[in-house]
């Protein structure tokens, strides 16, 4: 059993049961996701990125190599150094967006307001709707190709109501070089294979953005006395006699996974965030928008 999904004990739906269910919060969601963008849109304008455009960006050093037409002499003139003027990138980028459908992601302890894959589906809506007013084309691998479209979430949210695997990383053939990949999940998979995963798919020139769930009773352990817990993934149990016994190593453990994928993004050059679900969905959609917009990662990954 993955370290960090002992759940309580339930009962499992059958997956025509779940997508029945997911298939009635759509519209919900879809409408949670839109107030969240209208608490946090004020004020926010398109991602900014260098390429060819004509608005100014920012000066940078230049380096060797580069054309000596871009150097700004008025802005160089100023010290010892050579700078170049950046332009904003204006052209439409494509932003692949994918919340994790596994059956983890159905979990909701007692303190937290929703299941870890509503907050999933919210925030990855709520990012369509923000990223489609910025002009991005937006996909869902597997659901929906790319489309630059205002009513992106709308169409991400229809797709959805088809149908999606219930395990697994998101399909990647159709990820190009120099698109960009959110992946909302719990990251409860084995860690080599998340890090193999990522690895694969950022040898490929994609630039990859994480947001870990997390349910607070995954971070806190809570449990005391008798327990039974049950691998929502395999439907194995563990039963234990003093559960809060565990709960010290546990947390190390939780924790020493989330560092190592942390870690890991970090050497890719990809972000990391971290997301509970008892916390405001809007706090994840800052941070995440703060990464896509090229904010440095060191400002934290909590949220």
């Amino acid at each position: 059993m993955p370290i960090g999904s002992s759940v309580e004990l339930t009962s499992a739906p059958d997956a025509l049961v779940r997508a029945r269910q997911r298939a009635a919060l759509m519209p919900d969601l879809l409408v949670e996701a839109r107030r969240v963008v209208a608490t946090v849109i004020a004020g926010w304008h398109g991602r900014r990125r260098r390429g060819v455009g004509e608005n100014f960006w920012q000066f940078r050093p230049f380096v060797e190599g580069e054309q000596v037409s871009r150097i700004d002499w008025r802005r160089s003139a100023r010290d010892d150094h050579l700078y170049l003027r950046d332009r904003e990138w204006e052209a439409a980028h494509t932003v692949w967006l994918w919340a994790d459908p596994s059956p983890s992601m159905r979990f909701q302890s007692k303190a937290a307001p929703v299941s870890k894959e509503s907050r999933a589906l919210v925030l990855v809506l709520a990012l369509a709707e923000i990223l489609s007013r910025s002009g991005e084309r937006i996909g869902y691998p597997g659901v929906l190709d790319p489309v630059s479209s205002r009513n992106a979430a709308e169409r991400i949210a229809a797709a959805l109501l088809g149908g999606r695997p219930d395990h697994g990383f998101p399909p990647d053939e159709k990820l190009k070089r120099f698109s960009e990949l959110v992946l909302v999940s719990d990251f409860l998979d084995d860690v080599d294979d998340i890090v193999a995963r990522i690895d694969r798919i950022g040898r490929r020139g994609i630039r990859g953005h994480l947001i870990m769930i997390a349910d607070p009773a995954e971070e806190a352990f809570p449990y005391a006395g008798r327990t039974e817990f049950r691998d929502p993934e395999t439907g194995a149990k563990l039963t234990a006699g003093r559960a809060e016994t565990l709960r010290e190593e546990y947390r190390r453990l939780y924790a020493a996974r989330r560092d190592v994928i942390g870690e890991h993004c970090r050497r890719l050059g990809w972000s990391f965030v971290v997301h509970r679900t008892d916390h405001l969905a809007s706090e994840a959609l800052v941070a995440i928008h703060g990464r896509l917009s090229g904010v440095p990662q060191s400002l934290g990954p909590r949220s």
